[in-house]
């Protein structure tokens, strides 16, 4: 028992924390702050439902059983705060719309009236025996504790009815981010499990008023089935920030990875190391490296062959590339083609690439010979370079796909120098 509840409630503190910061900034945000008086209240329930809580709430207050109205007491204000986290879902968040307050007034109003008549009773009630686990079967049969603990269940029960119907009614709408998607679907399985909570009591104590006993439902099943839909909210909450949070790293990651094979070839031109820090953040890295490349691309331009980059287009498209992949494959033979040139200009020789395609096999870096394709010949253009850089890192892993591209677009000049 004790581990079901601390578990829910070790849960919903993280729900909790990761929420906190966006509910402290954005406290006018109607949608944040039910958020926020949700897992508060859902942590309190798990933290005061606790027999030891719940025994130890007895002893310092000096009433026994006082525990009781205390804690449904918080599940009524959790039930309440389910219905207007919907009411802030359906409505976009904003307080604007006069049914909007309408509707927050109404369920306020009736879930504190719940509350005050929850004392009420417990007042009126006669409880002199503590009952730290199985209260309401104990007293299911006593004047006034009866009527209470039917309300606050009823009213358990029909807020959760209606919170699990209309997220399923959510789930099921097109458009809805996957993580969010997923995020609901945690929600909805945790509230229809909430009606297995509420089913368990309400069958115990109908059990009492007929003279049988199903007190196990009542000690047994729906603390566990309580537990687990908690559990379950809490991850509802949790799922869609984190798992976008994730997500972005790692493709943030990805991306920094996939552009390697260009930063490793940009260091033939620059002559030095891409710029590392140590400590700095997955982002920071990917626009020092991006920078990096974009500025080496630069100091390239001067050596770019037009004529080249649009034989090598055309030889890509002949070769069944998509016109994508073609730009890319185009673009990375004229970066070789260029850095091999600059080579020559330094006094370098040979090719630059290192990975073992031949950069002679296209001419100069000036070169006019072959056919001209899409691009006619002109000064370097390097606006699809500089943009496109995570496309041309990308074929570089692929020099056999390189090496045909070039000997085709090589192909014409060659033939014309022969028949010459």
């Amino acid at each position: 028992m004790y581990v079901s509840f601390w578990l829910p409630t070790v849960v919903l503190t993280a729900a909790l924390a990761i929420k906190l910061p966006s509910i402290l900034k954005l406290w006018r945000d109607p949608l944040l702050r039910a958020v926020g008086g949700l897992l508060v209240f859902a942590c309190a329930v798990f933290v005061f439902a606790a027999p030891k809580t719940i025994a130890w709430t007895n002893r310092v207050t000096g009433v026994p059983n006082i525990a009781a109205p205390w804690v449904y007491s918080l599940i009524t204000a959790l039930s309440a705060s389910w219905l207007l986290l919907i009411i802030a879902w359906r409505n976009g968040g904003t307080e604007r719309s006069p049914q909007t307050r309408r509707a927050t007034r109404w369920v306020v109003s009736v879930y504190a009236a719940v509350v005050v008549a929850l004392w009420v009773l417990f007042a009126l009630a006669d409880v002199p025996v503590e009952q730290i686990r199985d209260l309401d079967t104990y007293y299911a049969n006593t004047p006034f504790m009866r009527e209470e603990i039917l309300l606050y269940l009823l009213a358990h029960t029909v807020a959760c009815s209606i919170t699990a119907r209309l997220i399923w009614n959510w789930i099921r709408t097109d458009g809805l981010d996957a993580w969010l998607r997923w995020g609901l679907r945690f929600l909805g399985v945790g509230y229809a499990t909430n009606l297995l909570f509420s089913a368990a009591k309400l069958t115990a104590v109908a059990a009492r008023w007929t003279g049988h006993d199903l007190d196990w439902l009542n000690t047994n099943l729906a603390p566990s089935a309580a537990c687990i839909a908690a559990t379950l909210v809490a991850i509802g909450f949790i799922v869609p920030h984190a798992g976008q949070y994730l997500q972005e790293r790692w493709l943030v990651r990805r991306r920094h990875r996939s552009l390697k094979p260009l930063a490793r070839l940009m260091r033939t031109v620059t002559a030095g190391r891409e710029p590392f820090a140590l400590r700095a953040t997955p982002e920071l890295r990917l626009i020092l490296r991006e920078t990096y490349i974009r500025d080496a691309l630069l100091q390239l331009s001067r050596h770019l062959d037009e004529d080249l980059r649009a034989r090598a287009h055309d030889a890509a498209l002949a070769l069944g590339h998509d016109r994508g992949r073609a730009q890319a494959l185009a673009a990375a033979v004229t970066i070789l083609d260029a850095v091999a040139a600059g080579e020559r200009a330094d006094g370098g020789g040979g090719a630059g690439d290192g990975d073992g395609v031949n950069t002679s096999a296209t001419g100069g870096p000036n070169g006019q010979s072959g056919q001209s394709g899409p691009y006619e010949p002109s000064e370097p253009d390097t606006t699809y370079l500089l943009r496109e850089i995570q496309a041309v890192s990308e074929v570089l892993r692929r020099p056999d796909e390189i090496t045909a591209v070039r000997v085709r677009a090589a192909a014409p000049a060659e033939s014309v120098s022969t028949h010459d």
